[in-house]
């Protein structure tokens, strides 16, 4: 017969290894299943391969869920300040690239191999690869039947995270157990994507691909699944519609079929020395060609872009009635346009919906339906905004399943 851990993990990611390494430490004896060759591959390829691991500003406002309250208490428990010391002990060094994300200096691996080291002092046994064909419940215990033969669990935790990257082993697992145990989901989409246009949407923008703006832009509404959001950021304009971190952060709350809306100057605007009211009313530019007097705020080959979509190229201010003026101004402040889609899970980096906070204990990350059965990480409703929230909802998630699964009564 087999020994009976505390706990499986299911998924060698960054929730599932910092969960096993803290419940190890913890004394809890704990296996640890991925059916991947190589473990932690989102770890390795994310921040370009310098994983962007925290941010120190990671707050509730930071995440969606239908339920916004549901992360309070695992961030609180676990935030940011107490990862960063984490990778500090280790010797890591890492800096601060733009709004409190942190990113090693060196290489995403580093981060990988602390994950792994604090797993060997909680003597986590880890077996990859290795295929899960069933987890069913057994009175008190859990049985979980792989390839290799039965493994008897007080507990399993869920930690495969969700559909993005295909290519490097993402599957739907958790939320087929998720359905197996009733529990309700949330239709999951793919977030923190690019957005593509159809060509007549687009107009003459596709000639531009490469170009990187810095914009104010809105997406989604009020009242529906995750709420509106405004976002100052880059947005990058590509052949087949747009992305940078302004269109990634939108795409999140973006409702299919509805537009989005970009604010061409509002990012200028709001660093100041800029005032859109006086670029359009200053007379000294009487003279000056539209293309000009729009270049003097935006890369040149936009502002000829934008002045030939309003048939205003190579007319002088003083020729361009009020009107014309004030209809260029709210083109350029609020356009709005309609994607046609997302590149899809290929592209996203993550994924938004997941198992339906409601059937979660936000204290443990426990099923309120099963006991002994956990899900941590992405495969829950909860999406962190671009810039290293997501991986700090992994530490802070897995912390606290972890903490839940040390004070399990044996």
């Amino acid at each position: 017969m087999s020994k009976i851990w505390d706990a499986v993990i299911i998924g060698g990611g960054a929730a599932g290894l910092f969960c096993a390494g803290v419940a190890g430490q913890l004394g809890k004896k704990v296996l640890v299943l991925d059916h991947a060759e190589i473990l932690g591959e989102k770890i390795r390829i994310s921040g370009g391969g310098r994983c962007n691991f925290t941010n120190i500003h990671s707050s509730p406002a930071n995440f969606l869920s239908l339920n916004p309250h549901f992360v309070k208490s695992a961030l609180a428990k676990y935030p940011a300040k107490e990862f960063i010391k984490l990778v500090s002990k280790y010797g890591i060094g890492y800096h601060e690239k733009h709004q409190g994300q942190l990113f090693c200096d060196d290489s995403a691996k580093q981060i990988i191999e602390m994950l792994m080291s604090e797993c060997a002092k909680g003597m986590v046994t880890i077996r990859h690869p290795v295929l899960v064909q069933s987890i069913s419940q057994a009175d008190t215990q859990w049985h979980v039947q792989t390839n290799d033969g039965l493994e008897i669990t007080k507990a399993v935790v869920m930690a495969t995270g969700g559909l993005p990257v295909p290519a490097i082993g993402a599957s739907a697992y958790s939320l087929d157990i998720a359905k197996q145990f009733d529990l309700a989901l949330v239709e999951p989409r793919p977030a923190l994507v690019p957005l593509s246009f159809t060509a007549d949407t687009f107009g003459n923008l596709s000639d531009l691909a490469g170009l990187s703006v810095p914009v104010r832009i809105a997406s989604g509404s009020k009242g529906h699944r995750y709420g509106a959001c405004r976002f100052n950021e880059d947005l990058l304009l590509t052949h087949k519609g747009l992305s940078g971190p302004a269109v990634l952060q939108s795409s999140s709350y973006w409702i299919e079929g509805e537009p989005i809306h970009v604010d061409w100057l509002g990012a200028i605007e709001r660093h100041g020395g800029f005032n859109c009211d006086e670029l359009f009313n200053n007379e000294e530019n009487r003279l000056k060609l539209t293309e000009t007097i729009l270049a003097s705020v935006l890369p040149q080959r936009l502002a000829r872009a934008f002045a030939e979509q309003k048939n205003l190229l190579g007319r002088k201010w003083a020729e361009v009635s009020k009107k014309d003026r004030q209809a260029l101004k709210e083109f350029l402040t609020n356009w709005s346009v309609k994607p046609a889609g997302t590149l899809g899970w290929k592209k996203a980096e993550v994924m938004v919906g997941g198992i339906d906070t409601k059937e979660l204990d936000g204290q443990t990350m426990m099923s309120r339906k099963h006991c002994g059965l956990f899900f941590i990480g992405e495969c829950v409703d909860v999406t962190g905004h671009l810039g290293g929230h997501n991986f700090q909802w992994a530490w802070a998630s897995g912390f606290v399943c972890a903490q839940a699964l040390a004070s399990k009564a044996d």
